[in-house]
């Protein structure tokens, strides 16, 4: 931030270079140069500096353990783009546009997917501090469009990590909004469809898994087996010619 309580001690007789001191006991030399110095721009510079460098902070009450973590600038453009992906949605929803947006229309999708897109191109170290940013008509909008991807069967992880943490964090408004009831009934019957469909599949590919570790177990044993015979025959013969010789 820009210094405050600044003096001048001394000017170049070209008006090139300036002194100035502060009440910190400081001198600084200034240069002349074309671009204007506006000192908003470096004030707020060093705000996001400092808002960068905040420290994860941690509380423990008894059991729960609340952890903030540091929101990057990374994070907070996250949280922007899901933003304006639902702004996409709602307009889209709306019907208000005559013309399609641009960008659906380049991407060739929905605004649903749209926004699926834009929420699965985030890291998931970020998501959490992304999520946490948002506005709450925002949150609304965007379990609604969880609930339409997992009765879809449209990236399950992603989805039920993300509407966990949403109502842990936002449970007391979701639980009084009244618009959000019929979604959460939904959200029953389709998380528990797409967790069971996803058990099923965990279990196939576990029992697929074991059924081929057992089949390498047998070929390999059978592999050795067949070696082993094949090397006391050999001796045998070589037995059987040194015998003949002597």
């Amino acid at each position: 931030p820009a210094r405050a309580r600044e003096a001048v001690v001394s000017t170049q007789s070209t008006g090139e270079f300036l002194v100035t001191s502060s009440h910190d006991k400081s001198v600084r030399l200034w240069e002349r140069t074309d671009e204007p110095l506006v000192l908003e721009d470096e004030r707020e510079t060093a705000r996001e500096k400092e808002y960068e460098e905040t420290l994860v902070e941690e509380k423990e009450d008894g059991d729960q353990v609340e952890t903030t973590g540091r929101r990057t600038m990374e994070t907070l453009k996250g949280a922007e783009r899901i933003m304006e992906a639902l702004q996409i949605w709602r307009e889209e929803q709306s019907g208000e546009e005559e013309q399609r947006n641009v960008i659906l229309t380049s991407l060739d999708c929905t605004g649903s997917a749209y926004v699926l897109h834009i929420v699965s191109k985030i890291r998931p170290s970020e998501m959490e501090e992304a999520l946490l940013v948002l506005p709450f008509h925002y949150v609304v909008d965007l379990v609604k469009l969880i609930a339409e991807w997992l009765a879809e069967g449209l990236h399950i992880e992603l989805c039920m990590r993300s509407l966990v943490f949403l109502l842990k964090v936002h449970h007391n408004p979701v639980v009084a909004h009244k618009p959000l009831v019929v979604v959460m009934e939904q959200l029953i019957e389709s998380c528990e469809a797409s967790l069971n469909g996803v058990r099923d599949i965990i279990g196939f590919n576990l029992a697929a898994m074991k059924l081929i570790q057992l089949d390498l177990q047998e070929n390999s044993t059978q592999l050795f087996t067949d070696l082993s015979g094949k090397v006391k025959s050999v001796k045998k013969k070589k037995r059987a010619v040194l015998k003949t010789l002597s």
